[in-house]
């Protein structure tokens, strides 16, 4: 059995914002999520204008402006590197 059936979380695609809220509150609540997170509109225009496909890492910082930005994924993301630039700028 997949992993995701067994751990009870395949969704049907979310047709509606609440729907998608909804399965973004159920991630949070599933791991004890506590970093910010943001829920793109159904229009996908986040996504479209940050370009997070297929992965893609980035701060934000508090004046809302992108602090970092990796490399588009696979062979970008760099978890590692993201953890360098933080320690770099605490």
């Amino acid at each position: 059995m997949p992993t995701n059936q067994k751990d009870d979380v395949c969704y049907a695609q979310p047709r509606t914002l609440e729907q998608r809220l909804a399965i973004a509150r159920d991630f949070v609540k599933r791991n004890d999520y506590t970093i910010p997170m943001l829920v793109d509109r159904m229009e996908n225009t986040a996504d479209g204008l940050y370009a997070g496909w297929p992965e893609r890492l980035y701060v934000i910082d508090e004046h809302g402006r992108i602090a970092y930005r990796g490399a588009l994924g696979p062979s970008g993301y760099k978890p590692q590197e993201l953890d360098a630039w933080l320690d770099a700028h605490r």
